[in-house]
């Protein structure tokens, strides 16, 4: 569900003629609504001599860009972004046209789930009308003297250095915010402000009035109104009345794992919200995966829950609900052709417990095909590699990264589809730090570096490591590096070999890709998934270079001392026998 939002948007020009002012609102189109809807005024600076193009490429651009930035980022990260690419921009612009700048205040609302986020520089302002009371969101950054108190001491385009002010809260249903420039909130105290919104709003229900009506009328009345006051400034008011908010933000979906029980433990042909378990498909004491029915429609879904040990671990009911919350977000992007559709909640209406519930798909992972002596011929090997690392490249693209990439968790469906699953111990940049901290990943799939002491932080290329084990193992049968067991530190002292001295159906081409992607040393693999998807491709036609073997003091940094003492003992043995066999 998306917002509900009435806009409302007025202006008029000063007695410069000119107006300088700038505003913008957008709301994310269906497959962008999980970013929300974002408002932007601004008051370009008019001493600086281009300050109406300074605010409308800045509201224009934060407006635009904003839809452009990955979903999972933070909605104050995605702004600060966007804002430090503008100001940077123009701070170019400036330096080379000097003395006329392009300067400008900037005052931006993102609505987004249940929250709001506001960014602010400069003298335009941002008040929430709720309940009936007014309350200022933002600070002038004027320089705090009566007699100069219209100087700025931030602005958009000033410095290549610009501090932002940030600031986040809920959002509810019928609240009301305005944005304003200084030529309104200049010559309109508060309690006009307030008067002013209250008496355009009403007491009815928002759907009484026209859509965009009672929000229009509140502009239309405040630059009225500060017209009537005597302001001869620029003036301008966007108004956003909150009729409806949207659902699962991250923050939500934790809030409500917190809230709703965990179900207790489930066997076959016990029921939950219309759902009856047809089978336990894993328990592995964290999580357990039901295979669930819908009575109504017989239709099949994947169940997940905590454990019902660890219903009362807070951090995994936090990293049950991140992977939910991952889920949806890539349900709206390329990648969600490769990964398991998540269902709002069951068929029959809102869940009375906590878990995740999944689409269900026939078919095995490869791991499964694997154990019953079913390996793929080279090149369907090296296609489904190519699906996975696409997959990859456009999670990548996202900021997600996998962590847990194997054969048990890429599955084959009846369908000829080809799906990623578990989401649950993914990185998105707004994980729990319990799931961050954690050493995931399955031993036998992880990148070397990972193994150092600290190690090294976990990112797009660990995937494509596990990716290039994985494929090693498809065409094999066996692991690069031996297998790995839980608890035991991974061993890389001896490179892999060729997959076609164990498989003569592998082709020189493929062997020269799978070394590359599971080198010991990183600086020799892939990149990028992008990398890896291109030699795949090509092939024969265009085959990559062999990593050269790994020097063996790089696989065994004590081999140095090994082979000195073994030199100092053979010494010690011959100079023992001289003094006790040899005459003298």
């Amino acid at each position: 569900m998306s917002f509900d939002l009435d806009i409302g948007y007025a202006t008029l020009a000063g007695r410069g003629g000119a107006n300088e002012d700038f505003a913008g609102a957008l709301a994310g189109d269906a497959g962008e609504d999980q970013r929300g809807a974002i408002a932007a005024i601004a008051d370009g600076v008019s001493t600086g001599g281009m300050g109406r193009e300074a605010a409308q490429t800045t509201v224009t651009s934060l407006v635009r860009d904003y839809f452009g930035t990955p979903a999972t980022w933070d909605t104050t990260v995605a702004l600060d972004r966007v804002i430090a690419a503008q100001n940077a921009w123009l701070v170019g612009i400036n330096r080379r046209r000097a003395p006329a700048l392009g300067l400008t205040t900037l005052t931006a609302l993102v609505l987004r789930g249940q929250s709001y986020a506001l960014a602010h520089v400069g003298d335009t302002r941002a008040y929430l009308l709720r309940g009936g009371a007014l309350e200022l969101l933002t600070a002038d950054h004027v320089v705090a003297h009566p007699d100069f108190s219209h100087q700025l001491t931030r602005s958009v385009g000033a410095d290549d250095r610009l501090v932002v002010d940030y600031r986040q809260g809920e959002v509810q249903a019928g609240d009301l915010f305005v944005l304003l420039t200084d030529g309104v909130h200049g010559s309109l105290p508060e309690r006009e402000i307030a008067a002013l919104a209250r008496a355009a709003a009403g007491d009815g229900p928002p759907h009484d009035a026209p859509s965009g009506a009672r929000a229009q009328s509140i502009a239309q009345g405040l630059v009225a109104a500060a017209r009537q006051r005597g302001s001869s400034d620029d003036a301008t008011a966007l108004v956003l009345r909150v009729r409806g908010v949207a659902i699962a933000t991250l923050h939500d979906a934790t809030l409500r794992a917190r809230e709703l029980p965990v179900p207790p433990a489930l066997k076959v042909g016990d029921a939950i919200d219309g759902l009856t378990v047809t089978a336990l498909v894993s328990d592995s004491g964290v999580a357990r995966l039901y295979q669930v029915r819908d009575g109504a429609t017989r239709r099949l879904y994947a169940l997940k829950t905590v454990h019902p040990r660890r219903a009362h671990d807070a951090e995994e009911r936090a990293t049950l609900a991140h992977e939910g919350w991952l889920a949806r977000r890539m349900q709206g992007g390329r990648a969600a052709d490769h990964l398991v559709r998540l269902r709002d909640g069951p068929p029959g209406g809102p869940s009375s417990a906590f878990y995740l519930l999944y689409d269900w798909h026939g078919g095995d992972t490869w791991q499964q095909l694997l154990d019953r002596g079913q390996r793929p011929a080279p090149a369907q090997a090296v296609a489904l590699a190519l699906q996975v690392a696409r997959t990859l490249g456009q999670l990548h693209r996202q900021g997600v990264v996998h962590r847990d990439i194997k054969p048990s968790n890429l599955h084959q469906g009846d369908d000829g589809s080809m799906r990623v699953l578990d989401l649950g111990v993914a990185l998105s940049g707004r994980e729990p730090a319990a799931t961050r901290a954690l050493h995931a990943g399955t031993p036998s799939y992880v990148n070397p570096e990972q193994w150092d002491d600290p190690p090294q932080p976990v990112d797009a290329r660990s995937d494509l490591f596990a990716l290039g084990v994985t494929l090693y193992q498809l065409l094999t049968g066996a692991l690069p590096y031996g297998e790995v067991v839980p608890y035991q530190r991974g061993r890389y002292w001896r490179d892999p070999l060729p997959p076609s001295r164990r498989n003569p159906a592998v082709p020189i081409w493929l062997d020269h890709v799978v070394l590359k992607a599971v080198a010991r040393d990183a600086a020799q693999r892939f990149e990028t998934a992008e990398e890896l998807v291109l030699a795949l491709e090509r092939g024969a036609s265009r085959p990559v270079t062999a990593p050269p073997p790994t020097p063996l003091v790089a696989r065994d940094p004590a081999a140095l001392w090994k082979i000195g003492l073994a030199v100092s003992l053979l010494l010690n043995a011959l100079l023992v026998y001289w003094l006790l066999f040899l005459p003298r």
